[in-house]
């Protein structure tokens, strides 16, 4: 399994006075080349909260607001066009305005929405799915990976009669369930172990004290939001050890690594846990989430038997998602497709680290196959960290690139070797400092 590609720290020290005069110059040039986005935000904060409904989106001064896209490029309100290379955070592996999926969801759409009972969408979807992940004898939909989530924790611990949940530092598994800094004031108050990521000892410690509590460990194979940081495989055998030694159940988040390969990150590993959750892309551009497993555990949500556990939705059975995704999966996500968008972005991010390195930049970069992201190591604090990573956001923009405030890059199918190529020579260009 692909391991972080750090780079050296840039031998030379950089110039605070000189980080703060690039990043003012940079902020000053992209507040003037976007009256569009600003006005775009200023309308949005009548009826939103700080003009956002997604926290995520949000950066400063202000977000972009595109209004098309196709292909791998998208244009914003101001008319500027850029090279996506966030592919909606991992969700947009199609690119752009897909006709397959609008010839899909067309068709599902004149056979009628909302059918009020079963259809056979759901179960074209769901077989697809359980022949793909070697943990998934039965699979639940739901409408996000927030959703799948906390529907896989909340079987765990009603299954197995405990209560704790072991989670790790940096982990993201939807608005509810965040721990980067160890919580968040919204996440849902289960009892949480938050143990540190890749730590061995650490894991083994909890189980030693906590064993019998312990319904479930919930992890990334890859953590995304906390950095694109890859877990260390023997990490990952170890959770898979301690949780059938303990009687534990183990759940993959699979919402962002499912892309690794046909089977995700848990068919390169060979690791198969108890339960998997997915979302994201498997829903054809929809908003879609799933949660799958054993049958042992996953037949408690058969409606037919007695005290079955109770998951309802209205639209986790909608035509148009179900049939979106099945279009979805028989057209794109096939192994030879993933396994060579895993190949591209493996390229990609040794490519960047030997721009970082040979240019002197202040950064270094982590991830898995085709996500990764890029984080500023200037070695002089958090604050010119940001600075720089703000600096470089800004350059790149200007540039027509477009990834996300914190780093974030995921690449689509539609990116390929001109708009790589592209996004490196401008990279190579330095950031003004």
């Amino acid at each position: 399994m692909t391991q972080p590609l750090v780079s050296p720290k840039p031998t030379n020290r950089l110039d605070p006075a000189r980080v703060d005069a690039a990043y003012a110059s940079a902020r000053a040039a992209y507040v003037a080349r976007n009256p569009g986005s600003a006005a775009a935000l200023h309308r949005a904060r009548q009826v939103l909260p700080g003009g956002n409904t997604r926290s995520s989106l949000w950066s400063d001064p202000f977000p972009l607001c595109i209004e098309s896209g196709a292909g791998c490029r998208i244009r914003d309100v101001d008319g500027h066009d850029y090279v996506d290379l966030l592919g909606e955070f991992t969700a947009g592996i199609f690119g752009h305005s897909s006709p397959v999926l609008a010839q899909a969801l067309a068709e599902a759409h004149a056979r009628g929405i909302n059918l009020s009972s079963h259809t056979p969408y759901e179960v074209a979807l769901a077989e697809r799915l359980c022949a793909r992940f070697p943990s998934m004898d039965r699979v639940r939909f739901a409408n996000s990976g927030t959703e799948a989530n906390l529907m896989a924790v909340t079987a765990a611990r009603c299954v197995t009669g405990r209560d704790k949940v072991v989670v790790f530092t940096g982990g993201y598994h939807g608005g509810f369930m965040t721990f980067a800094g160890g919580g968040s004031p919204v996440n849902v108050p289960f009892d949480y172990a938050c143990l540190p990521y890749n730590d061995i000892a650490a894991a083994e410690a909890e189980f030693q004290a906590c064993g019998a509590q312990i319904a479930c460990v919930l992890v990334e194979p890859m953590l995304g939001a906390g950095g694109c940081i890859p877990g260390d495989p023997a990490f990952l055998q170890a959770l898979r050890d301690l949780t059938t030694r303990h009687g534990a159940f183990l759940i993959f988040d699979e919402v962002q690594t499912a892309r690794m390969g046909v089977g995700g990150a848990q068919g390169r590993l060979g690791i198969i846990p108890d339960m998997t959750t997915v979302g994201k892309f498997f829903g054809g551009g929809l908003a879609f989430g799933a949660f799958g497993g054993r049958a042992g555990i996953m037949d408690h949500f058969d409606p037919s038997r007695p005290g079955a556990l109770p998951h309802a939705g209205t639209f986790n059975n909608n035509s148009l998602t179900m049939a979106a995704g099945v279009a979805a999966i028989d057209t794109y996500l096939t192994a030879e497709a993933l396994d060579a968008l895993y190949t591209r972005g493996e390229t990609l991010r040794a490519a960047l680290a030997e721009i970082f390195v040979a240019r002197g930049l202040p950064f270094r970069i982590s991830g898995m196959g085709a996500i990764m992201n890029i984080h500023p190591d200037s070695g002089m604090g958090r604050e010119v960290d940001q600075k720089l990573l703000a600096l470089l956001h800004l350059t790149m923009q200007e540039r027509g690139y477009y990834f996300a405030a914190r780093g974030l890059m995921a690449l689509s199918f539609p990116v390929g070797e001109a708009e790589l190529a592209g996004f490196m020579a401008a990279l190579e260009q330095g950031v003004g400092l």
